[in-house]
């Protein structure tokens, strides 16, 4: 099964990194915290629909990719427990 990537990773990857972005930079740039910055790239917090607001205008992308990126990530990571799910069918 594809295994997406965090955003986090997607912005290290293909914008702080061949921009020559520090997290520190980065963060003051995105008006954050390093931390809050960090804690994304590394995965540790989801892209919320405010950061993915900041990351459009500060990349020149749309919030809406951002978004299907974690949404795409958060399937992934809990198909484990949609596979354990038992509910009553409604619809017949």
């Amino acid at each position: 099964m594809y295994n997406p990537a965090h955003p986090g990773e997607i912005l290290k990857e293909l914008y702080l990194d061949p921009l020559g972005l520090s997290i520190t930079a980065a963060a003051k740039g995105l008006g954050i915290t390093r931390k809050s910055l960090s804690e994304v790239i590394n995965g540790h917090y989801r892209v919320s629909v405010e950061m993915s607001m900041r990351l459009s205008k500060a990349f020149n992308t749309s919030p809406e990719s951002w978004l299907n990126m974690q949404q795409q990530y958060d399937l992934w990571k809990n198909r484990d427990f949609a596979s354990n799910i038992t509910i009553k069918n409604f619809v017949s």
